[in-house]
């Protein structure tokens, strides 16, 4: 298997937010949004405050060591073991990166994500030596939006888990209902040694977490990545403090709501709104917002309330039943994990430049931001087509009926008319001026003959267009099924398209030929083209 890159600017794909370009780009009218910018020379910077911090490294091995002891017995890999081990040394750090916990990993970019931060860990070792780099996957199973995460997309078809969350952290959904789900999925996927992967995965007496780091553990696990669960008393002890600041000040609102009104001011939207209380409380009620009403706090739709005292006192003693939402869960994060990086995607880059001031105010070092590696994978079918139709691989992102066109103009026989035109206007020009010599109010009838032949000629050329479309309806056939297939509805495939279909094709090789391909710092939309060996 063989794959060639073509790499296209991000602008250039129509894809991506003008925000995200400009961050990458290192615009000056960005800087005060962050730390340190994406370039590899900065991480020498930011490893010497990073070094400065007391993370709590002991507590964060050990608690790695009991959950993979008890989910990932025997499955571990030596690399991830010592990565977990290396953790506890205060030259070692981590290339953080996260992702709902989609079904069978959802779309595309959850593998990519992954993939960039293996390559980063990689290359920041060689760059490094005296440091160790640290690829970590943060679940985030704390996470109640089950809608967003029900379903994966294989073949063009969606298999969905119909099951019934009453609103509590998706990671601790059984799946005692998701038989029928992977009977659909078998459907589509007949390699025996992935299924035996999924069906022990996701087996019926695992959490919806469970399987996930089971999933992605037996994946990528050879990497020596480390996939931590944040859905974890012991480790939110650590996060308490910044809870008690947040129940009982509202810090995250007042320092998110400041830098909002400075974003605003250089025209950029907030990508998350900030909530007075950024907290949810939870238990067998599910997952629900804490919200401050006169001089209580509510856990909304559950009929709990709390004093300050009683809610200080709820977290020092059960700080695994307070969750952070998405503007508060980077902080959880960056306290108890030495994240150099964070890798995110186009939307959580423009969402972290929200979040410096809240940093800033704990005094938790602030990571590099990078970008995930962006891909679009053509397999040799999907390349053959587009050698047919005699265009570039670039040319794809353009718009379906920009296609069209462009393969009509390189066909012969499908005149312009410039030059008769151009002919008409002069011929028109003439009689205008003799008949303006004799009657100047006659001018205008020249005018707008002249506008009725262009008139005509547009009419003549729209019927030769439409004929010559029939006579090459199999080449625009052709463009519109390449089109939707790289790009689904409109979408670019990696926010669509499961992994599976590829791993089907090229088994586990396919992630070798990604990690292959991805430079974190290539600030490109890469085309992975499967060429013939």
């Amino acid at each position: 298997m063989g794959f060639k890159r073509t790499n296209i600017p991000y602008e250039e794909t129509g894809f991506f937010s003008k925000v995200f370009i400009d961050y990458l780009e290192g615009d000056s009218k960005l800087k005060s949004f962050y730390e340190y910018p994406p370039t590899l020379s900065a991480f020498a910077d930011a490893l010497k405050k990073m070094g400065n911090y007391e993370y709590p490294r002991k507590l964060l091995s050990t608690t790695l060591k009991e959950y993979y002891t008890k989910n990932a017995s025997g499955a571990t890999s030596e690399a991830t073991l010592k990565n977990i081990q290396k953790l506890e040394d205060k030259n070692c750090f981590t290339v953080t990166t996260g992702q709902q916990l989609c079904l069978f990993t959802g779309p595309l970019y959850f593998v990519f994500k992954i993939i960039t931060a293996i390559s980063l860990a990689e290359k920041l070792n060689k760059e490094y030596p005296a440091n160790h780099f640290v690829p970590v996957f943060w679940m985030a199973s704390e996470d109640h939006d089950f809608a967003e995460i029900n379903h994966a997309k294989l073949f063009g078809k969606k298999i969905e888990w119909n099951a019934e969350n009453m609103g509590g952290p998706v990671g601790r959904m059984p799946l005692t209902s998701l038989s029928s789900t992977l009977e659909d999925l078998y459907t589509l996927v007949h390699d025996e040694d992935l299924r035996k992967l999924i069906s022990q995965s996701y087996s019926s007496e695992k959490t919806l977490g469970q399987a996930t780091f089971s999933f992605v553990n037996a994946l990528f696990g050879k990497y020596g990545l480390v996939i931590v669960e944040p859905d974890n008393a012991n480790l939110k002890q650590v996060f308490s403090p910044v809870v008690t600041d947040e129940v009982l000040n509202g810090t995250s609102y007042k320092l998110v709501s400041d830098t909002d009104k400075k974003l605003a001011d250089i025209g950029i939207e907030p990508q998350v709104h900030a909530r007075e209380i950024n907290l949810f409380y939870m238990d067998e009620h599910g997952r629900n917002r804490i919200e401050k009403k006169a001089d209580k706090f509510e856990v909304l739709n559950t009929g709990k309330t709390f004093t300050a005292n009683e809610i200080t006192e709820a977290v020092k003693q059960s700080p695994g039943n307070f969750s952070p939402n998405a503007l508060l869960r980077p902080v959880y994060q960056q306290s108890i994990l030495p994240s150099a990086a964070y890798i995110g995607g186009p939307a959580e880059v423009a969402y972290w430049l929200q979040l410096k001031s809240i940093f800033d105010h704990y005094k938790i070092p602030f990571p590099i931001l990078m970008s995930r590696n962006c891909a679009l994978i053509m397999d040799k079918t999907a390349v053959q087509k587009i050698n047919k139709l005699n265009i570039s691989v670039k040319d794809i992102f353009k718009d379906t009926e920009s296609l069209v066109k462009e393969l009509l103009k390189r066909v012969d026989g499908v005149p312009d008319f410039e030059k008769e035109s151009a002919e008409l206007k002069d011929l028109y020009t003439s009689i205008g001026k003799q008949v303006g010599g004799i009657d100047p109010t006659l001018v205008a009838s020249t005018q707008a003959e002249l506008q009725k032949q262009f008139n005509a000629l547009k009419t003549l050329k729209t019927k030769l267009m439409r004929v010559r479309k029939q006579q090459e309806e199999t080449s625009i056939s052709r463009i519109r099924k390449v089109k939707e297939t790289l790009f689904p509805n409109g979408a670019l495939q990696e926010r669509t398209e499961n992994f599976i279909p590829f791993y089907l094709e090229y088994g586990a090789s396919l992630f070798d030929m990604l990690k292959e391909n991805f430079d974190p710092f290539d600030f490109s939309m890469q085309i992975l083209s499967e060429i013939e060996e």
